[in-house]
């Protein structure tokens, strides 16, 4: 069982208005009309609500997909709760605070620009805002037609607020506290957020860890060169445990992996699915690292090319 996670500012006690969602954004879930007085929970109070959501649904544990601030709080529900989470995908995930220097520059950004050009330019690479492609003209028509814009401020405000995560790779520091669980970082080599999905690779377990660094995709991979990343996904499972084979479609003879899934396997984990254990049935994965044909260890690191 999995869960989906991304980043939305809703207010529980506005009323919600009907708009047409765009299978390419999320911005239609946030509520049109803020309540009064209501201060938008902080990352890390989002965080703490999930449990009871993974309760409420009857989930054991879950898979969490985040992007953005939406993997920011997935990354610290799993810090705060490490046995609700069986595996994390984080996409464009910063996991540092703002300093003072970013701070500046963000009151500077307000004074210069609107709301939604912030937070384009928080999405997308200046490259992609000036060949103004549809994709970014749809998410500007979004962000500043039907998103409430004094809720996204509250959001935005909060997300700027957020603390560091405190992680550090194991060995590095006495007591380093870091992600239990397997994860896969995705960033698009051209992205706003590649400098600190970077930096959050550099600081987790390197035997747990997949960077996918996915070749001219932009800002938003999950959204320009969704087949590739699906493609990363079910392998990122398949190495937990939970998809034995890929079956190719193409082909009758069985299953097989694809092209493209061969070059993922090159530097990811291999993958075992193992006999159920003492916690309840977990799969668990073998998370050693070993290059395709068998010499050696490589790096964690993956470029997808396109």
């Amino acid at each position: 069982m999995w869960a989906s996670t991304t980043s939305s500012a809703s207010t529980p006690s506005s009323t919600p208005r009907t708009c047409r969602r765009s299978p390419s954004t999320s911005w239609c879930a946030m509520w049109t009309r803020p309540a009064s007085r209501y201060q938008y929970p902080s990352m890390e109070q989002l965080a703490a609500m999930l449990p009871s959501v993974v309760q409420h649904f009857g989930f054991k544990y879950v898979i969490g997909i985040g992007v953005g601030a939406g993997a920011y709080v997935l990354a610290k529900f799993a810090l705060i709760f490490p046995d609700l989470v069986e595996g994390l995908v984080l996409m464009n995930i910063d996991p540092n605070s703002k300093g003072w220097i970013d701070w500046a520059a963000t009151k500077l950004s307000g004074l210069t620009s609107t709301l939604p050009d912030t937070v384009l330019s928080h999405l997308f690479s200046q490259e992609e805002l000036m060949n103004n492609s549809e994709l970014v003209q749809s998410y500007r028509q979004q962000i500043g037609n039907v998103v409430n814009q004094a809720n996204l401020q509250l959001f935005w405000n909060m997300y700027n607020s957020r603390r560091d995560l405190d992680i550090n790779r194991p060995g590095t520091v006495p007591n380093a506290r870091t992600l239990r669980c397997p994860v896969m970082l995705v960033v698009g080599d051209n992205a706003p957020a590649e400098d600190g999905v970077v930096e959050c690779n550099s600081k987790l377990d390197p035997t747990t860890t997949t960077f996918l660094k996915m070749a001219d995709s932009g800002g938003l991979p999950q959204v320009t060169q969704p087949g590739k990343l699906t493609e990363a996904f079910k392998y990122f499972l398949q190495g937990m445990g939970y998809i034995a084979y890929l079956k190719d479609r193409r082909l009758s003879g069985g299953a097989v992996p694809s092209a493209s899934m061969t070059r993922l396997a090159r530097s990811r984990t291999a993958s075992l699915t193992s006999a159920s254990s003492a916690e309840g049935g977990r799969p668990q994965a073998c998370t050693h690292s070993e290059s395709s044909d068998g010499l050696g260890q490589v790096n964690h690191t993956m470029e997808v090319s396109c």
